[in-house]
This record gives C-alpha cells, structure tokens and sequence, in this order.
C-alpha cells in the first residue's frame, strides 16, 4: 500500500494533486489514471469542451514521477487512429 498523487499536465503547466490516494501498487495507480481519465474525457464530451488535459503524471510518496498517462491511451481504438 502506497499513496500515489495524480498530478494534471496541460501543456507546459503541471496542476498538482494535493490529496492523494492510498492504492496497493503502481499497476493500481495506472488503473485508477485511467479511471479518471475516461471520467475527464466523458465530462468533456457532454461539456463541449474541445480542451481537455494532455495526460496524469503519477507521483509515489516521495514526489518521484512513477508513470504518465496521456488521456488519449482511455480513448477506444477507433478514436486513436486504430482500425
């Protein structure tokens, strides 16, 4: 069990999760990033929005960054270009 922070990249600026969540591992953490990126996408779309964050910077305890999720990995295939 580790706390893992959810930090919001767009662009060139880093919006930095101040909380946190307890998860049991990184692979948790990836999951829970993409979790939240279908959430923020979703939004987005009912929103009309054609802004959305480029991805989450995933940081351990120690502020070290463990993994980044581009919010477009949550999109299906089709969307990204796939066949």
């Amino acid at each position: 069990m580790g706390r893992f922070y959810f930090h919001v990249r767009k662009g060139d600026q880093l919006i930095p999760d101040e909380e946190g969540q307890d998860l049991a591992d990184q692979s948790a953490a990836r999951q829970e990033a993409l979790l939240a990126a279908r959430e923020v996408l979703a939004e987005a779309i009912k929103a009309g929005k054609d802004q959305v964050p480029d991805a989450f910077v995933i940081a351990d305890e120690a502020g070290r960054s463990v993994d980044t999720v581009p919010l477009v990995t949550a999109l299906p295939k089709r969307f990204k270009g796939g066949h």
